[in-house]
């Protein structure tokens, strides 16, 4: 299991001061939308020139017409982020898209299929998706395994039973983990650090309970010490 960080602070020098006291770490860092938009590719060097060993997880759910998945995915390549993730309701024809323009890249990305967003409960899922959650994440896993995609973002509620379905190398990445127990602010699907074990989830994201702690690099040792530990 590995740790993404979550870039979500107000500001790009807050979040380069947060990853200048996490630089000793193992760590992938997530940068979302709010980030990315505001400070661009070469916030990416930025992080990359604190630690060349960080990972980066490009965050920005890719959902549009297959072209221009497919001419997206081409530009993000040039970025040299680790991983990315699309929206699986974008449908097949567009993960495919995705798929096809990575195969000829030497070291791609890992590519991630987001599928029930975590701030989701059942009754706004079912407004906009007309399923209930566990089964709709099914299908939305069996679309993406079928083109080649790395795996799939999901809450830790569905993970165990993804892997189940299709295998330990089909990825899940689980969003809104509080570590041990700390409040779910504005998610409604979130799990701790045992739940996370537990649903065999290869990438966990923590965000606020490290960014908002006295002392986040604490927290992420913390953090790395009880991952390794048995379930």
């Amino acid at each position: 299991m590995k740790l993404c960080v979550a870039l979500d602070l107000a500001s790009r020098k807050e979040n380069l001061d947060l990853l200048e006291t996490l630089k000793d770490n193992e760590i992938w860092v997530k940068v979302g939308l709010r980030s990315f938009i505001r400070d661009g590719k070469e916030f990416l060097h930025s992080i990359k020139a604190i630690n060349p060993s960080f990972k980066i997880f490009l965050d920005l759910k890719l959902y549009d017409i297959p072209n221009t998945m497919g001419d997206s995915i081409d530009e993000i390549v040039k970025l040299g982020v680790d991983m990315v993730t699309l929206h699986a309701s974008s449908g097949r024809e567009g993960m495919c898209e995705v798929m096809e323009h990575l195969k000829a890249i030497e070291n791609p990305p890992l590519v991630m299929a987001v599928t029930a967003l975590t701030s989701f409960d059942e009754k706004s899922f079912f407004e906009v998706y007309h399923n209930d959650i566990s089964s709709q994440v099914l299908e939305f896993a069996k679309m993406a395994f079928s083109v080649g995609v790395n795996g799939i973002v999901c809450s830790c509620l569905e993970s165990l039973q993804i892997k189940k379905a299709f295998g330990q190398d089909f990825l899940t990445l689980t969003p809104a983990i509080r570590p041990f127990g700390e409040g779910s602010g504005d998610q409604k699907r979130v799990a701790n650090l045992q739940d996370a074990k537990e649903a065999m989830s290869d990438f966990i994201v923590v965000g606020r309970p490290i960014y908002k702690a006295e002392n986040p690099r604490a927290i992420v040792r913390k953090i790395l010490e009880s991952m390794e530990l048995p379930c």
